[in-house]
């Protein structure tokens, strides 16, 4: 598959909310065309909606796998069928759409787990319409068993070695051995990728990385790791790595908890920031915001991270991110937020 451009599959998200406008907005763009050959996973009636209240010309074509081929000149769409546009006014969580997400999100895992995308693309779902549908008590419970959240913008990429639990409890969690896993993960992830050889830093958990905490649970991993042969450094200044990998000195940085590293990602450059998911046979990832049911339905939502999202799976799956990708400013956003995506 992989001698062709990547097939992307694209999760359009909660019906409700800005997911399905910002998909078909990044279509309508032509930004992908020659990148990648996506998509959408959802309900074409939900579609046909966004695509009107959003001012865009698309056709919709249903498709039985990403094997199969659209019509010339529509989107590819595979559609279980089963919801109704009808039931699903715009800003109003239900378990409907919850229970809808929760069916595309799982026949994109399959097809990714199967080879037949090359890479999936998470839109935003919203907790309340999730957790109506009686199958997940919150949201962490989507994350795919064994894998980490690794967020980049630009040339900042940050993985945490966890994700929302209390700062108290996420220092007792560091440790040798996840530190070391992490390490090993993380670049194996990158060569995959197309780092020949990965620079990785390691964040120290305290200010300035100088207490014995650092020493005793973090350095004891990144000897392990040199020792094989991984170019891997630290524990190093917290309030410094970051600044240093984006000036070039690391290609990707694992910190201690959650916000060490969502705070500079979300400053450096929250529209053209994504999540990829890391720890799986496929290239999954999903944007940075919300379903924001307080604009749905009004065709102004911005659709430059959903783009960003889309080009940088399909650049991960080509393994081709070293080379940093631009998202041109669209729609009148200012041109400083537009960041570069890997």
């Amino acid at each position: 598959m992989m001698n062709k451009l990547p097939v992307i599959g694209i999760m359009i998200g909660d019906p409700a909310g800005i997911g399905p406008e910002v998909c078909v907005k990044a279509i309508a763009s032509g930004e992908l065309v020659g990148l990648c050959r996506p998509v959408l996973i959802g309900d074409i009636g939900v579609l046909q909606r966004a695509a009107q209240v959003s001012n865009v010309s698309l056709i919709f074509d249903a498709i039985e796998s990403p094997d199969h081929d659209a019509r010339q000149g529509a989107v590819s769409v595979i559609d279980p069928g089963g919801f109704k546009v009808s039931s699903c006014p715009f800003g109003i969580a239900s378990a409907a759409s919850g229970r809808a997400v929760l069916d595309w999100i799982r026949i994109g895992e399959r097809l990714g787990k199967d080879g037949t995308l090359d890479g999936l693309v998470m839109g935003p779902i919203e907790t309340a319409s999730m957790t109506a549908a009686g199958e997940i008590s919150d949201m962490d419970a989507l994350q795919p068993p064994g894998t980490f959240m690794l967020r980049m913008t630009g040339r900042l990429r940050v993985v945490p070695l966890s994700e929302h639990v209390p700062l108290s409890v996420a220092i007792t969690l560091v440790n040798p051995g996840i530190v070391f896993s992490l390490i090993e993960l993380l670049d194996s992830t990158l060569r995959r990728w197309g780092f020949a050889a990965p620079r990785i830093g390691v964040a120290g958990i305290n200010p300035h990385a100088m207490f014995e905490e650092d020493q005793q649970k973090i350095a004891p991993a990144v000897l392990r790791g040199r020792a094989c042969g991984i170019d891997v450094s630290g524990p190093l200044v917290p309030d410094a790595v970051f600044r240093q990998t984006m000036d070039g000195r690391y290609d990707a940085v694992i910190t201690m908890f959650h916000d060490q590293g969502q705070i500079p990602v979300k400053t450096v450059g929250f529209e053209g920031a994504c999540t990829v998911y890391i720890g799986l046979s496929f290239v999954m990832l999903n944007v940075p915001h919300g379903t924001a049911y307080d604009i749905a339905g009004k065709g102004v939502a911005q659709h430059l991270s959903m783009l960003a999202a889309i080009q940088t799976a399909a650049r991960l799956a080509s393994g081709s991110a070293v080379a940093p990708l631009t998202i041109p400013a669209h729609g009148g956003s200012d041109p400083q937020l537009q960041a570069e995506s890997v």
